[in-house]
């Protein structure tokens, strides 16, 4: 195969997030499609993403708890130019900033198309999208009490 063929297949190829010691319980959530985010045992503040320690404290000591999978919309945008190859089948679609129930904010997408009725502070909730058995992503949809 030539060069320029395997440069080109891997432009098509998303890039997908590789799960790691701190990350791999959050990743078993959504394939159970659950939120799981950090509390520390010491100080009690709630993190996503997840790492070895307490980001306000510094303390090892944290547990993985399941989320409400809620939160609100802080701010979106609606990506109608593909930032690469892989992603020219995706446009248009929405990139949200999630503020969830339980403090943290996180970026994701949105479920379907339904751009004209984004807003700010609208409440979203969890889905997760199977990309392969192993990977699960976590998208938010309108809740449809709005």
């Amino acid at each position: 195969m030539s060069e320029q063929k395997v440069g080109v297949e891997e432009a098509l190829k998303k890039p997908l997030p590789t799960p790691d010691g701190d990350s791999q319980p959050m990743w078993d959530g959504f394939k159970e499609g659950k939120l799981l985010l950090q509390h520390c045992g010491d100080c009690g503040h709630v993190q996503y993403y997840q790492q070895g320690i307490c980001r306000n404290c510094q303390s090892p000591n944290l547990q993985h708890q399941k989320a409400s999978g809620r939160g609100v919309i802080h701010s979106y945008s609606v990506v109608h130019r593909a930032p690469g190859p892989a992603f020219r089948d995706d446009v248009p679609y929405a990139v949200l900033l999630v503020e969830l129930e339980e403090g943290p904010r996180m970026i994701s997408r949105l479920v379907g198309q339904d751009f004209d009725s984004l807003d700010f502070d609208l409440p979203v909730r969890l889905e997760t999208i199977k990309v392969s058995d192993e990977l699960f992503l976590p998208y938010f949809a309108l809740n449809e009490c709005n």
